[in-house]
């Protein structure tokens, strides 16, 4: 397995809607196998391809997240939420791809989804809590939509500024290192 580039806000592979995978080949699996790989190294509870520059329909999650919880890799292929509770959640969400970077954002509590795993089968499943958060997250990350597009036009720009900066100042410490 190896860990793949992320990329950092602003980027224009970010913003493009991604295309559906027509079946899950070998590549497919290895894409898969890397973006976790890359998701735990980062660390991180959820990926996308457009995060590592794959213009695919195609996420990756864990939130099992605590010790006493066993991990649990979570590939997801041209997801669809076909439902969505009226209820929502307030969720302090981050992103690999705005590191540091953490804001309010208010989503449906509970989704239902319908995806391909990471063997072609076709499945619908039921998230809620933090996983409902991460899969919208993430899915939202396949339309080319950041989770700072759900704040303010300021607060966005604000944050779109601190970015530019931050991949400035990565620029800066490689040239000089």
């Amino acid at each position: 397995m190896s860990i793949l580039p992320i990329l950092l806000h602003p980027d224009a592979h970010l913003k493009k809607v991604c295309a559906p995978i027509a079946s899950v080949d070998a590549e497919v699996k290895a894409l898969a196998a890397n973006m976790l790989a890359t998701m735990y190294d980062a660390p991180g509870v959820g990926l996308a391809g457009p995060q590592v520059g794959i213009l695919k329909r195609i996420l990756v999650m864990d939130c099992s997240g605590r010790e006493e919880e066993e991990p649990n890799p979570t590939v997801i292929i041209n997801p669809q939420i076909v439902w969505s509770s009226e209820e929502e959640s307030v969720y302090n969400e981050g992103c690999l791809s705005l590191p540091e970077l953490y804001e309010d954002v208010i989503r449906p509590a509970e989704v239902r989804v319908q995806f391909l795993d990471q063997t072609g089968a076709e499945r619908e499943k039921h998230y809620k809590g933090l996983w409902a958060t991460c899969v919208q997250h993430e899915i939202d990350h396949l339309d080319g939509v950041l989770f700072i597009d759900h704040l303010s036009r300021m607060k966005r720009s604000m944050l779109t500024k601190k970015m530019i900066k931050y991949k400035k100042d990565l620029l800066k410490e490689e040239d000089d290192g």
